[in-house]
Order: C-alpha cells, then structure tokens, then sequence
C-alpha cells in the first residue's frame, strides 16, 4: 500500500489533481487523466483524437495547457504504473485494467514517434499502437492467386489492366450513388437489428467527399449520432456499398462506438470510453469487427443475391454479371495480406513510394490511381492497415471459438464484444 500511495502522490503532483481514497476511485480518476492525456496528444497530431464526447472543459483544458510530448511520456509512464497495481475479482474489470494498460502504452508510443526520439518500423509500430504484430507472408506465394486470376480475367495485356477494364462493369455511376447506399445501409441496420439492442435515439448522416487518402470513414460524434463519409474521388465498386454499409455503418463503427458510448461511458462511468485516440488497441478491434460484421450480417451467399436482386438494378447495372463478379472478388480477398508486405517494406525504408505503388497493381491488382491512393495511407496512417485484415481474422476467430455456432450464438458473442473492453490480447 505504501508503495500504491507514493506512486499516487506522484501521478497527482504531475496531474495536478486530487488524490482518491480508495483503489476503486484510484482507477476512475487514472481513467479520467488517461482522458486529459489523449486529449493533450491530440493537439500535436489532429488526426489522434478520432472521437470525444466527454466534458468540454476536458478539451479547452488540453488546448489552453498544451502539455510537451515528453511531459506526456512521463505522465503516461506514472499512470500505467497505478494501472499495473490495480486488482479484480470481476472479468469485466480485469478486461477495464487491461485496457487502460494497453492503451496507455499505445499512447507513449505514439508520444516517441511524434517526438523523433525513436524509430518504430513496420511491426514495431504494430506492437507499440495495437497490440499485436500481422503475420509474414512472402510476396510470392500470392503468384497462384494471381495465376488463378489470370485465367478467369477475361482480356489480354498486363493482368492489372485487364482487371481495371473488368471492374469498370461494376462501377456505380454517380447519380446512382445516393440511391444505392441508402438502400444497402438500410438492409445492412435491418439485419444486425433482431440481434444488436440498437440504441433508440441511434442515427446518422451520410456524405460523399473527395481528396481522401481512405475510401470511407465514420466520424462518432457521441449521443449515437455518426457522420459517415464517403470517398468518391475513385469509382466506387457496386459490392462495396454493401461492405461500407457495415463496416462504417451496422454491424460496424457506428454500432460499435453507439454500444460503447452507451453500455461503458454512460451507464458504468467509465470515461475513457468517452474518446477514442485512432493510433492504439482499440483500433484493432473496431476496425476488425467492422470487416467482420459484413460477414455477420450476409452469411453465406446472402450478400451477393442481396446485390443481384436489389442494388444491381439501382444502379443500372446487369445483375447477370454478379456471379463472375464475385467469383473474381473471392480470390481478390486472398490477396489482403499482400498489402500489408508492400506497407511493411515500405514503412520499413526497403522500397520508395513510386515502388510500393507498382508492387500494388502487380500482386494486389490495384489500379494505379488506387495503388497511390494506398500509398498515401501508409503515409498518414503507418502501420494501422494490419488492423483491417489481421484484425478481421482475430475477432472471426474469437467469434467462432465460442460454443454455440448458431447463428443466434455468433451474434450473441459478436454483440458481447461490440459491448465490452475487450483487446487484442484479451481475445482467448
């Protein structure tokens, strides 16, 4: 205890703050400075602080303060002492400590890279931010896709250029835009309704944007109200209304953040469930239910029969060619991790960015507008693009361990984590 106590002198004496009596108030209040910390953080890196909807003051405070990155380390380092002390009986607790634990590791980390006084390659980053590392693949085991691909691609020249002439059947043209995302959020809501306690007041507002290195976004604003954004400055594939409508949208980030929001902040109190800093653990595990949930929501062949008989028509478009459309579009998808070796060379300094451009077209058949765009994301995001696909396959695996495979039971489970503190090292 006495060594709980001093630690807890030195926290408050750096904070500023009051120090609790109990070790149950202790936690809250080591909540509320992790809160003031990410806060402060975001103000030397805009894009840090995804969300918040906690006290305003909060906010004014870190931009009238302006704490130094390395007085930021530093409180991080005496918080997540405190946090390490702290004990539990109850799982839901226990999974609240690790939480804490691991974001505020993730916020040091980042604090050291904006700082410049360390280098974190590729799964450095990984470790540091999100709490896991993606597997290795070699590039070259993708050749058998692509071999694959070769002869169902219907065309001669470069495979790449093959697969842009394609997709161009399926892009949605821009007046059909509007019509065809509303539709496909609407039955992506419909059908994570009957097994998610969506929130009453939930809503949202849908925008199409340009000049983004992203192809969708959704920006929590708190009280279940999100604005979820879409990128339009590339064609927009017909299936990816559908995996937008989910993954920014129902069973995805605006579910995910509205039941987080909703079952932690406001009925436990627990405040650091009132912002969301993009670069940590947390990530991992919204952007992998997000990926997740397309599936959740269209089992089996539910998505494409979904398309041929409802947004195919929308958007003009010949419902005759889904089937080859998603015979393509499943070997596509085995070729995700391929991504992630381009960004790791890439972020690690092994290979330019005009390089990393053209090692996209050629194993993950991007376009060249597309393959920028990507490369541009490692630029602002780093690291963060294992959280798509690795992300992906640890919530499917945590989901699908569970005993009851029925399709109630997965929802249920999958519903449990969409509502709890749960991290990548806490899925086992």
């Amino acid at each position: 205890m006495k060594k709980l106590f001093w630690l807890a002198i030195i926290l408050m004496a750096t904070l500023s703050v009051k120090v609790p009596a109990k070790s149950g108030a202790l936690l809250n209040e080591v909540a509320e400075q992790y809160v003031r910390l990410v806060l402060a953080l975001g103000e030397h890196d805009a894009s840090y602080v995804d969300a918040y909807y906690g006290p305003e003051q909060w906010r004014v405070h870190a931009k009238e303060k302006s704490m130094t990155l390395k007085n930021i380390i530093i409180s991080a380092k005496n918080i997540q002492d405190l946090v390490k002390l702290e004990k539990s009986d109850d799982e839901i607790v226990q999974l609240r400590i690790a939480y804490l634990d691991a974001q505020l590791n993730a916020l040091s980390a980042k604090a050291l890279m904006l700082l410049g006084s360390s280098r974190f390659d590729f799964d450095q980053q990984s470790q540091a931010l999100y709490n896991t590392q993606a597997p290795k693949n070699d590039l070259q085991s993708y050749k058998k896709v692509l071999a694959e691909l070769e002869k169902i691609v219907p065309g001669e020249g470069p495979l790449s250029e093959r697969m842009d002439t394609f997709r161009a059947q399926f892009v949605i043209p821009r007046d059909k835009l509007r019509l065809v995302f509303d539709a496909a959020i609407k039955e992506c809501r419909d059908r994570t309704k009957p097994f998610v306690n969506l929130l009453e007041n939930e809503n949202f507002e849908l925008e199409f944007v340009t000049d983004k290195p992203w192809s969708g976004y959704n920006w929590y604003k708190g009280n279940s109200f999100s604005l979820i954004q879409v990128n339009v400055e590339l064609p927009i594939d017909i299936s990816r209304a559908v995996d937008l409508g989910c993954h920014e949208g129902y069973p995805g980030h605006h579910t995910y953040n509205g039941l987080l929001e909703a079952n932690l902040y406001k009925k436990r109190g627990w405040v650091e469930y009132s912002v969301y800093p993009l670069y940590s653990p947390q990530s991992l595990i919204a952007e992998g239910s997000a990926n997740y949930g397309i599936e959740m929501a269209f089992p089996d062949d539910e998505k494409i029969q979904f398309e041929k008989n409802v947004l195919y028509p929308l958007a003009g478009l010949d419902p005759k060619l889904a089937d080859s459309h998603e015979r393509v579009a499943k070997l596509m998808g085995q070729l995700s991790y391929a991504s992630n070796e381009v960004a790791r060379m890439y972020i690690n300094g092994k290979i330019d960015a005009e390089t990393a451009a053209s090692m996209l077209q050629e194993y993950t058949l991007s376009s060249e507008q597309k393959a920028k765009q990507r490369v541009k994301f490692y630029d602002a995001y780093g690291a963060y693009v294992i959280n798509y696909n690795w992300g992906k396959d640890l919530v499917k695996n945590w989901v699908e361990a569970g005993p009851d495979q029925s399709l109630q039971g997965r929802w249920k489970r999958f519903a449990k984590l969409l509502s709890s503190p749960r991290l990548p090292s806490t899925l086992d």
